[in-house]
């Protein structure tokens, strides 16, 4: 382990709970951000290496006729199929998981004292374990499919399948170090955000 770990926090929480924006507000009051969205993107954007073992797992279907992955077509399978979507996820999670380690080695480096690891699924790929302290995101059900359908245009059985796919609020809650409902104006969110930054960074200063 590098001598200059820094204090690591897990984001999480399901689809539609605001977490790419609570991330960015972290990231701007100066925390070393992770995005394993990111990570995954790029992972299978063009030349991205998952995508010859996607294709040979989910076939010429998967993917545009230029060779681009088709992520609607994808999406749809593998929310549809519990064994499909558990066979990408044997894909990606490690290879996501070995970039992340490698970017979190890069903020120690370039001595960031707190690193943000943004993980939808920070507690299904046991990623928790690489964290000081966990935060998750929570809204009710319903307002998690009315701001989906307004974002992405899915249908409520899309979204529904998206939100089984993860794990209940319910488990999140209990498992975080700190539950954060984001139902309320962003302003006191964004406040109860960088309190707890604020104090995580004390605690990352104490070493």
């Amino acid at each position: 382990m590098l001598a200059n770990k820094p204090y690591v926090i897990g984001l999480t929480g399901g689809i539609g709970t605001g977490k790419t924006d609570a991330a960015r507000y972290l990231e701007s009051l100066g925390a070393a951000r992770v995005d394993a969205d990111a990570v995954s993107r790029a992972l299978t954007g063009p030349g991205g290496e998952a995508l010859d073992e996607i294709r040979r797992v989910f076939g010429d279907a998967a993917f545009h006729p230029d060779g681009a992955l088709d992520r609607a077509v994808l999406g749809k399978l593998v929310f549809a199929n519990e064994a499909a979507r558990r066979a990408l996820e044997g894909i990606m999670h490690p290879l996501v998981q070995r970039d992340m380690l490698m970017a979190m080695d890069a903020a120690a480096e370039a001595g960031a004292k707190v690193v943000v690891l943004d993980v939808p699924l920070l507690f299904e790929t046991g990623m928790d374990a690489l964290c000081d302290e966990t935060w998750t995101l929570y809204v009710s059900r319903e307002i998690q499919i009315s701001r989906v359908a307004a974002r992405d245009g899915l249908s409520r059985e899309e979204i529904e399948a998206r939100i089984d796919s993860q794990m209940p609020t319910e488990a999140r809650i209990a498992r975080a170090t700190h539950a954060i409902d984001t139902d309320r104006p962003v302003e006191r969110t964004r406040a109860e955000l960088e309190q707890l930054y604020r104090a995580a960074v004390k605690r990352a200063e104490k070493g």
